[in-house]
């Protein structure tokens, strides 16, 4: 079951990976995703399976970002994949049916190509995002909206959105928000992804 809050670690966080994935999970964050381009599969092969004793017990599921061997080797309950990583139904091939896969979207030319294998998509960036220098020119809302409106699948908003954006991505038409900066460099990950929630709730 997915709900609003997907939390994405940040490796560059002056907070432990680990204590960001905890506290999105106390917060009430139905996911976390492991994300880190510059550590080695072995790397993170160890931090997946260090999450995995965190989150498993709060029924928070783990997803890994990229990298397909490392969701196989620690039977991730899924994978997500950008535009550039391998082809979906690959993916899906080697994860099997039982997990999730998440892909990338940036662009509304990306919707006709959205395979029926991939069971959400991540929209974005909605705004400009230091978390990745490289991002695709940004969306915003309106951008967002007319992405997620051609999506078959649920679709998460990310991007330098945060608390204050409930509102307008709900009205956009996402399932929820995928955030990193707005857990993993809050001064409290915990009561920071609850606020979202609570504010996703009331929104």
């Amino acid at each position: 079951m997915m709900g609003p809050i997907y939390a994405i670690t940040d490796a560059d966080s002056p907070r432990a990976v680990a204590e960001q994935a905890l506290g999105a999970a106390r917060g009430g964050a139905w996911a976390v995703q492991l994300r880190d381009k510059r550590a080695s599969d072995a790397d993170l092969v160890a931090q997946a399976r260090a999450l995995q004793i965190l989150l498993r017990p709060l029924g928070v599921k783990l997803i890994i970002n990229d990298r397909l061997e490392v969701a196989r080797a620690v039977d991730a309950d899924g994978l997500h994949i950008g535009q550039g990583d391998i082809a979906p139904e690959e993916a899906r091939g080697h994860l099997g049916a039982g997990k999730l896969l998440g892909l990338s979207i940036e662009a509304r030319a990306q919707c006709a190509a959205i395979p029926p294998c991939v069971d959400y998509i991540g929209v974005g960036p909605v705004r400009a995002t230091a978390t990745k220098p490289d991002h695709a020119p940004p969306l915003g809302m309106d951008g967002l909206a007319a992405i997620i409106s051609q999506s078959r699948v649920p679709a998460f908003a990310i991007g330098g959105i945060g608390p204050g954006d409930a509102s307008a991505l709900k009205a956009a038409g996402a399932l929820g928000m995928a955030v990193v900066s707005a857990i993993s460099r809050a001064p409290d990950a915990e009561a920071a992804t609850r606020a979202l929630s609570e504010e996703w709730r009331q929104a």
